[in-house]
């Protein structure tokens, strides 16, 4: 007898959530031994009630209908749109759980994925903060503006349905969910963010319609340095209002007194949602940030990447700095540089550091960041790292590196860029990845090739979402 002979679609399943799965499922199992996945904002030990939405061959797909008993992990969000904003998936569980169940996520990729058994993996390193420690964040304009639940019923509206500045709602590229506070943005975002929907409100600006691609006001950016307390607003505009900026400036000011603020305005004629912007105007200030990451000092414009979350990227490159096990006449490749922030951490504990990256503005604020630093052994090159073999003849001048640290996106390495890395044969490579899964599956190959890993250290950089940065060590052994 199979799955589809006991259950059909719509009818209503009992089961106790068993473990985490990706995006906001969990996992539990029936009395009768049946898998199945539920949607819904779960945490491990909550006795629910379910509504079948497909009947699969091997298990079943269901959302929450009702939480008949809550997990002892369970604790109450902070945040009035949770659930319906999709940015904090796990605000429901305690920060405890939370750390268990991200190195829980590791662990399992690692076995799971890559095949590799009785690997200790490290506890989650906890974020000092877990509330208010994101340095960036973009909000976005929309002329549609995403109505919560209780609103579909309501025959008067308390806000218009053509304004919202917010966060975009999960799966939809028009609407916008309105935010009033977002608890992982620093206070004076918050306030940034009022202030703004006040003087557009006020003005009457036209919000972006992303369908029809007309509108005035499309985004908000804000960035904040630890270091001096100062904010950046970077408001995202169709085109340029030299005199309406002017005002915009004025009214920031005044609602901000006694903050320290640098205002730019990026202007864009794109079809899309993105707050980069084809031109810049510096507003207020000279239009940039300066942040510091242990004795470094860093230069951050409006559109430079820089770690979202300042405090645990010192924890992140120290325990980086540790499993490289720098010497101080060694060679050190870092795969995937961005702006250099790693590449100059290293550079400053052995001979040379070469930092290899494919977006040019990165590399171009890599350079002016060493520079700035005083930093002279740190050498910057722009290349797609899938080609990177075609730039080994140039690196030969410094020697072969010992030591080859990769932080590659989401998706992992790709297979070439993988191949030429351990075409080196470096005796330690650390890996840093977003994503377990990938990491799991570059470390298989990795291991295949004669290393073994060593030490797997997840750094929690991002507290509430179901993120993990994860730092790995292979050593060669052949």
């Amino acid at each position: 007898m199979t799955l589809r002979d006991i259950y059909r679609k719509g009818e209503l399943v009992e089961l106790t959530i068993a473990d985490i799965a990706e995006k906001d499922q969990c996992f539990g199992t029936l009395d009768n031994g049946a898998g199945v996945l539920v949607r819904g904002m779960l945490a491990v030990g909550d006795r629910v009630s379910a509504k079948v939405l497909k009947v699969k061959p091997r298990y079943l797909e269901a959302v929450l209908d009702e939480l008949l008993e809550p997990s002892e992990d369970r604790v109450e969000p902070v945040c009035s749109v949770f659930g319906v904003c999709g940015g904090c998936k796990w605000m429901h569980v305690s920060y405890d759980a939370q750390l268990h169940y991200k190195k829980k996520k590791v662990a399992d990729a690692l076995e799971h994925i890559g095949g590799m058994h009785d690997i200790a993996v490290q506890p989650v390193l906890p974020a000092p903060e877990a509330f208010h420690y994101r340095n960036k964040v973009e909000f976005s304009c929309s002329s549609k503006r995403y109505l919560l639940p209780h609103e579909l019923s309501m025959e008067t509206l308390d806000k218009s349905k053509d304004f919202a500045l917010g966060f975009h709602a999960p799966g939809n590229f028009e609407k916008v969910l309105e935010i009033d506070t977002c608890y992982l943005a620093k206070p004076s975002m918050n306030e940034a963010l009022s202030a703004t929907r006040a003087f557009a409100l006020d003005r009457g600006l036209e919000p972006y319609a992303a369908r029809a691609h007309t509108g005035f006001l499309r985004n908000l950016m804000l960035r904040y340095s630890e270091e001096h307390d100062e904010l950046m607003v970077n408001i995202v505009t169709s085109w340029y209002d030299r005199e309406l900026m002017e005002a915009y400036r004025d009214h920031l000011l005044e609602r901000m007194k006694g903050r320290r603020m640098t205002i730019v305005n990026n202007v864009t004629t794109r079809k899309n949602t993105v707050s980069t912007g084809e031109k810049e105007y510096v507003v207020y200030g000279d239009g940039t940030l300066r942040e510091r990451l242990g004795d470094l000092h860093f230069r951050i414009s409006a559109n430079s990447f820089f770690q979202t979350n300042t405090r645990q990227a010192e924890a992140l490159y120290e325990g980086i700095m540790r499993m490289a096990g720098l010497k101080q006449d060694d060679v050190v490749y870092d795969l995937y540089c961005g702006t250099g922030t790693i590449t100059l951490y290293l550079a400053e504990r052995c001979r040379q550091a070469v930092g290899l990256e494919v977006v040019e503005s990165s590399i171009i604020d890599a350079a002016e960041n060493a520079g700035a630093n005083g930093i002279e052994n740190a050498a910057f090159y722009q290349v797609d790292l899938k080609d990177f073999h075609t730039l080994v003849p140039t690196l030969e001048q410094y020697g072969m590196p010992r030591v080859i640290v990769t932080d590659p996106p989401r998706a992992g390495m790709h297979p070439k860029a993988l191949e030429t890395l351990l075409r080196l044969q470096p005796e330690t490579i650390v890996y840093v990845s977003c994503n377990p899964a990938n990491l799991a599956r570059d470390g298989k190959e990795i291991v295949q090739q004669g290393y073994r890993l060593e030490e797997v250290q997840p750094v929690d950089m991002f507290p509430h979402t179901s993120h993990v940065e994860t730092l790995a060590c292979f050593r060669r052994t052949v």
